[in-house]
């Protein structure tokens, strides 16, 4: 009688579901349960007041429109970059590539005083903006140029292996059908790409929400002018008041688990629509 195979294609799925579940426990939903236990203890009229108040407000408007703005530009750029390494080859390109990755592998304080010396009104940026009127450091400018490089590499990565992937005599068709450069794209590749750069976008959107250490250099951190949520979140720590941190954290929480929620329904709606229309 043969033996009968097993379902799962990995060995051993018993024990690499219980570690991996044992790592998510213990590294995501214990501080996670923390967290929440902290604002339940708290009652609702103390809890509206602490996220409600001037400088909270203040603190999300400053933090949720630089994240908005951080985004598109990572959108606009990350595809661009991503369109480049996949369909052009030229001298240096495996380095472009790595650099890619480099916000990553750097630590974002350092990040903040990079971006903070090529600002500086002697450095090499500032140095030609300020005779502009256009002043980076210690503005809401600043929050965005240091979000937006922490954040870029989720746009590319997420965007570029669905363009390796991509069939190219799709395009090779439509071409020698009288199809235009652009009809292509809107038609054939936009279509393909678009749920990987939703994707992209709401990570980099849902990073930049949590910057800090680049943020904080930069910002010049003066309350309801640039100072963002992560910050005073972390001086209401300071000053030991750990149920004012725990609510403003968990408005924090609450926006990027809704936004994850929403594009992967929208990414899952387009997947779909493409497959119809395929």
């Amino acid at each position: 009688m043969p033996k009968t195979r097993s379902k799962h294609l990995l060995p051993g799925f018993g024990l690499t579901m219980g570690v991996s579940l044992f790592y998510i426990t213990l590294i995501i939903l214990l501080p996670i349960s923390a967290m929440l236990l902290k604002v339940a203890g708290m009652g609702w009229e103390e809890f509206w007041r602490i996220i409600s108040s001037r400088r909270a407000v203040a603190a999300y408007q400053i933090t949720f429109s630089s994240a908005f703005y951080a985004t598109i530009l990572n959108g606009v750029l990350g595809l661009l970059l991503a369109w480049v390494l996949t369909r052009y080859r030229f001298p240096g390109r495996r380095l472009l590539d790595a650099l890619v990755d480099l916000p990553f592998a750097l630590p974002t304080a350092v990040a903040g005083l990079v971006l903070v010396t090529l600002f500086a009104n002697n450095g090499w940026y500032g140095q030609s903006l300020e005779p502009l009127g256009i002043k980076v450091n210690y503005t809401q400018l600043g929050i965005v140029a240091a979000m937006t490089f922490t954040s870029i590499p989720f746009v590319v990565r997420a965007v570029q292996p669905v363009l390796e992937d991509l069939d190219h005599g799709l395009e090779a068709a439509a071409r020698t059908l009288g199809a235009t450069d652009w009809q292509i794209f809107t038609r054939i590749v936009w279509p393909t790409i678009l749920p990987a750069f939703i994707s992209g976008c709401v990570l980099s959107f849902a990073r930049s929400l949590g910057e800090f250490g680049a943020v904080v250099f930069i910002a010049g951190n003066l309350p309801g002018v640039t100072e963002i949520v992560s910050l005073l979140i972390f001086i209401r720590l300071d000053e030991y008041n750990y149920e004012a941190a725990a609510a403003l954290a968990f408005v924090l929480l609450l926006v990027a688990f809704l936004t994850l929620l929403a594009t992967n329904a929208l990414a899952a709606w387009q997947t779909r629509y493409v497959e119809r229309s395929a």
